[in-house]
């Protein structure tokens, strides 16, 4: 009798042993965001975790980059410039190699120019620990408003 009630419930017991394993909290990739001359909005606003559990020289970073961006056509100016409540960092992998952009005197971590095109890694990363809510804002014009 034992016997039958447990192979009766070995399927139930087997799935939901499986979805307990599988269900862990993974970090998702992070959603390509395509970048075209003249975008809009402009400002283009993206927000996150900054921060992470591996070390570099650019802080505290996550394993999976927190956003890519993917520019269809170079673009003569891009400015990405990101802020947060604790000390953001950007580091940024692309085409034209690998950056680590940190703060200077207080400021936010930003970086322009000239942008080949391609496809970008963004990792925020942090100084302070913890995480904390950052704000990418990614603009073609040269105004210092974000």
């Amino acid at each position: 009798m034992k016997l039958r009630f447990l192979a009766k419930f070995t399927p139930i017991f087997f799935i939901l042993a499986a979805s307990s394993i599988f269900s862990f909290p993974y970090p998702a990739p992070a959603e390509v965001v395509k970048i075209t001359p003249h975008f809009q909005p402009d400002p283009l606003i993206l927000t996150g975790q900054s921060g992470g559990e591996n070390s570099s020289n650019c802080g505290s970073i996550s394993k999976q980059p927190n956003q890519v961006l993917q520019l269809t056509e170079s673009m003569s100016y891009l400015k990405l410039r990101v802020e947060g409540s604790g000390q953001p960092t950007l580091l940024i992998d692309g085409p034209g190699g690998r950056f680590c952009v940190l703060a200077e005197s207080g400021g936010k971590p930003e970086m322009s120019g000239f942008w080949t095109k391609g496809i970008y890694s963004i990792h925020v990363g942090e100084l302070s620990a913890g995480n904390h809510t950052y704000i990418l804002s990614i603009s073609q014009q040269k105004s210092n408003t974000p």
